[in-house]
């Protein structure tokens, strides 16, 4: 009996907690509101401290599913809260439909410094594949970006 009240309270736990993650998205303007702190951050305390505090999670630059990465124009991840992406040529990277997701947004950047781009993402949140609205702004040729997932894709 005490077996089967520990797994239902896990099991209610464990729904809690994915009901709490659904239902606790970040908007796009909380997307675009996370990019603009990042760059103003990057030019109060400069490259090196910012790509290293833009790592960190949990951290300033973390909230629910929002996170901010940093490519050059050449592909290379700067910054992000995956370690396995952080300091790699990212230039060849696909999202799940096939789409170049870093060159495209290399592309956008180079036409318009401020914009968004559209594509499929894993959510760290979720661990599912699902739509997300990236923002970015370029500032010394780095692209500071943050994207928020869609509730229905």
């Amino acid at each position: 009996m005490k077996l089967l009240s520990i797994l239902l309270a896990s099991l209610v736990l464990c729904a809690a907690s994915l009901v709490h993650a659904e239902g606790d998205r970040a908007t796009p303007d909380e997307a675009l509101a996370l990019v603009k702190k990042a760059v103003a951050h990057y030019k109060k305390v400069g490259r090196e401290k910012a790509m290293e505090d833009f790592k960190r999670s949990p951290g300033p630059f973390v909230d629910r599913d929002l996170y901010i990465t940093v490519y050059d124009l050449e592909g290379n991840c700067l910054a992000h809260t995956n370690p396995r992406m952080a300091g790699r040529n990212m230039i060849e990277v696909r999202d799940p439909t096939g789409k170049y997701t870093i060159r495209e947004r290399i592309e956008l950047a180079k036409q318009k410094a401020e914009g968004s781009q559209e594509l499929d993402w894993p959510n760290p949140v979720t661990n599912r594949v699902e739509h997300k609205t990236m923002h970015y702004i370029m500032k010394d040729n780095l692209i500071f970006s943050s994207g928020a997932y869609r509730v229905n894709n």
